[in-house]
């Protein structure tokens, strides 16, 4: 079974690099495609080095997660799509855990994730990515789906600025499309916290979380997000 792993970029050389490679040497016996999806406004050798490993390149006119993340799979081969961010390791058995819930008649999912640290508050967060809840299905978790199921649904919301992953998957929880989490680790980058705090990022997090679901503004919660995390 083909599946076609999109990856969207915005400068982010270093990190297809080393994902592209992973992706590959990992496939055990599968087949896949990888697509990027890199905007215009990169200013980096990040196509050239995907273009390298073989990678499929897009170039996107629209700087905007969704909008890149819509074309690569508008143009993916593969049954089964599977949107991962550039800064993110899934495990090495990635293909057959997609694979075993596919014939689990299960239509979409996501892996459960831990981040590169040590950090105990880190792994209490990390934790509760084995289990559905409110804050369940983000774009760190990596989202495999039917492509039909994709498409069906009606894609990634291309009004969304940021978010678009948990505005997808709540839809897809609407409509009672059987999903399955995946308990076995991607692994998450801690940058975020390191550079702010654990207190500070979850609750801006939470914060921002509460906007979405309310409808407030993108352009206002992207405001509210970038003045208070570095």
């Amino acid at each position: 079974m083909l599946i076609s792993i999109v990856i969207p970029t915005l400068n982010e050389e270093k990190n297809i690099a080393r994902l592209i490679p992973y992706l590959i040497q990992n496939m055990g016996h599968g087949n896949i495609e990888i697509i990027v999806v890199d905007t215009v406004k990169s200013i980096d050798n990040g196509d050239k080095v995907a273009k390298n490993y073989g990678a499929k390149v897009i170039k996107s006119e629209i700087c905007c997660r969704a909008v890149q993340l819509n074309l690569g799979a508008h143009q993916a081969k593969g049954d089964i799509l599977y949107f991962i961010h550039a800064d993110v390791i899934p495990p090495k058995t990635y293909y057959e855990d997609i694979l075993k819930a596919i014939q689990k008649d299960k239509d979409w999912g996501f892996f459960s994730y831990r981040f590169n640290t040590n950090n105990w508050l880190l792994r209490i967060n990390s934790y509760y990515t084995r289990f559905d809840g409110l804050f369940a299905g983000g774009g760190d978790q990596t989202l495999f789906i039917k492509k039909d199921i994709f498409h069906q649904i009606g894609r990634f919301n291309e009004d969304c600025k940021i978010m678009e992953d948990f505005e997808l998957t709540r839809r897809l929880k609407a409509q009672k499309i059987p999903f399955q989490i995946i308990k076995n680790d991607v692994i998450v980058s801690a940058r975020k916290y390191e550079k702010n705090n654990y207190v500070k990022v979850n609750l801006v997090n939470f914060w921002v979380f509460m906007l979405f679901l309310k409808g407030v503004s993108q352009d206002k919660i992207i405001q509210i997000y970038r003045k208070w995390i570095l």
